[in-house]
């Protein structure tokens, strides 16, 4: 029998890194203060760490997948400097136009990442700092939502002001 984890589901834009638009490029990459921190911390608890992302500038064509893909790349060596695993990166690259299943907050990615990762999502996390994000996480059964920044939202069981916070909840 496959034993089931726990994580915590980062959205990408406005939580991991500076939300400029569109973010595509290394150099328009800033992370947020004290988010390496903060994940070296969860994943000392025991938190698998699982970033999920809409990319709808791929589907409007303001950027490539393949700049999606070194962007995503940079960033994930990045992390590893700082001790930090990421056991996922799902997005999705459509336009909302597309109707697809997998742009949040249709719960596709999600879905995804808890079947390919044996996550249990009753024990999970996800932190975002939209709306789509946190109905993306109650359609995918994840009962911890945590809203960041100045969003508002019916859908969230938590809301901080800034990543650091994060570590004042009972994760």
């Amino acid at each position: 029998m496959n034993s089931r984890h726990k994580a915590f589901f980062f959205d990408r834009d406005g939580v991991i890194n500076y939300d400029d638009g569109y973010t595509s490029r290394i150099e328009d990459f800033i992370f947020v203060d004290g988010i390496f921190d903060v994940m070296r911390t969860l994943a000392a608890k025991g938190y698998l760490l699982i970033i999920i992302t809409n990319q709808s500038g791929i589907g409007r064509n303001y950027y490539t997948e393949e700049d999606f893909k070194k962007l995503n790349a940079w960033m994930l060596r990045r992390f590893e400097a700082e001790q930090v695993k990421i056991s996922g990166v799902y997005y999705c690259p459509h336009s909302p136009e597309a109707n697809c299943d997998c742009r949040k907050p249709a719960p596709g990615m999600l879905l995804q990442a808890i079947h390919e990762h044996s996550v249990a999502p009753e024990c999970s996390w996800m932190i975002g700092d939209k709306e789509s994000d946190m109905r993306a996480a109650g359609a995918a059964g994840i009962p911890n939502r945590v809203l960041i920044g100045a969003a508002e939202s019916v859908h969230n069981t938590h809301k901080i002001l800034n990543i650091k916070e994060l570590l004042n909840l009972p994760v």
